[in-house]
């Protein structure tokens, strides 16, 4: 079996791009893998079309390892988050490929599973004003769903500092969830990197009442000693990782101990197999995995597959039932979370899915707009 060729759909929203890559083989089997983009989906077109030309047509679909070190190696250029995301849609493409070839679900392929159910959080719910009371409703309705975790920013358009009324609004907000969710539930505190280190000691520790599972990304991802003094400073967890590319800039993070939790995006660094090389180096310096997860249904699919075989598994982010459930309709068959918030394991060939173009056409690419640092960015209508 040989590529013969790509195909690439893009599914816009306001707010992000969905980039859909079908691997289609000369014995007439097609897989599919996902990758989400802020702002470079032209860009990751453009590598998409030199990469088909140049590494992936002609390539066995089965040869994943040597696929994927190609791509890698190649093209003499260190991975970015371009050139690891289209490496990544592609890569799972070839596992769901293999997957249904063999007439078997990805996780049995990538060590067979440790769990019969993949627990989850919610995403992308507090599109309401910022108040206690709308925060309040919203998070009722998550719990009301099933979940039981859900992870929430509430800091604003903050930025390196947040000054002492934006930061009681954001304590208050965070409150406010607690008393929705009850004190059983799983809070997820998320900074996006927004922060000074004092400043983000300082936030962390007036939301430690509030029991938050992890802080995320309390600074900037650039600076990993940075993240080392927040650490430092705090009894809570530190997760971090959305922002790596490639496996190996984790090493630093690990030799510094400066999180207790990563969250590798596998639609940005190079997929599942790349994604569950690093679980396992996290696993021997006691690091669990929380995959990030902005994608939709394909990449959703990929990541419980992942979740299913790794031993330091935490939990899997999820935004769809909350932010553009609409777009579940461009891949059916992909894995829901049921009514005690997790997902089950998957039995169907393959990633499970099967891809729908004329569903995908029908929300074609949008600006995808998407500032963090915008005044209502958390309603994700697109920000300028």
């Amino acid at each position: 079996m040989r590529i013969t060729h790509l195909t690439t759909h893009v599914v816009g929203t306001p707010w992000r791009n969905l980039t859909y890559v079908q691997v289609h083989t000369d014995e007439g089997l097609t897989g599919v893998g996902e990758t989400r983009m802020l702002g470079h989906t032209d860009a990751l077109l453009g590598y998409l079309k030199e990469a088909e030309r140049n590494h992936v047509a002609g390539s066995d679909p089965f040869a994943i390892e040597d696929l994927v070190g190609r791509m890698k190696r190649n093209d003499y250029a260190r991975p970015g988050e371009v050139m690891s995301s289209g490496i990544a849609a592609v890569e799972m493409a070839c596992w769901d490929i293999k997957g249904k070839a063999l007439g078997v679900p990805v996780w049995q392929l990538l060590g067979g599973k440790v769990r019969d159910r993949i627990p989850a959080y919610a995403n992308g719910w507090y599109t309401v004003e910022r108040n206690p009371e709308d925060f309040h409703a919203a998070a009722k309705k998550v719990v009301a769903r099933g979940y039981r975790a859900l992870k929430v920013d509430p800091f604003g358009a903050g930025r390196a500092e947040l000054d002492w009324p934006e930061s009681r609004r954001a304590i208050s907000l965070i409150e406010a969830v607690r008393d929705a969710i009850g004190e059983d539930a799983e809070l997820f505190l998320e900074m996006h990197g927004r922060f000074s280190p004092s400043t983000a000691i300082r936030l962390a520790q007036a939301a430690a009442p509030f029991r938050p599972g992890w802080v995320e990304e309390p600074v900037p991802p650039e600076n990993l000693k940075a993240l080392k003094k927040v650490s430092d400073h705090l009894d809570l967890p530190v997760a971090t990782g959305e922002r790596i590319h490639d496996r190996a800039e984790f090493r630093e993070l690990f030799e510094l101990q400066a999180a207790d939790v990563i969250q590798p995006d596998i639609g940005n660094m190079g997929g599942l197999w790349e994604t569950r090389k690093l679980a396992a180096t996290a696993e021997t310096h006691f690091v669990l995995i929380a995959p990030h997860n902005v994608g939709g249904p394909v990449q959703t699919a990929a990541s419980v597959h992942l979740a299913a075989v790794t031993p330091n598994f935490k939990i899997q982010e999820h935004f769809n039932d909350f932010a553009d459930s609409g777009i579940k309709a461009v891949a059916p068959g992909a894995p829901e979370v049921d009514d005690e918030g997790f997902f089950p394991l998957p039995t169907a060939p393959g990633l499970g899915v099967e891809f729908d173009p004329e569903a995908a056409a029908a929300t074609p690419q949008d600006r995808a707009k998407f500032n963090l640092f915008a005044d209502d960015w958390h309603k994700r209508e697109g920000t300028d």
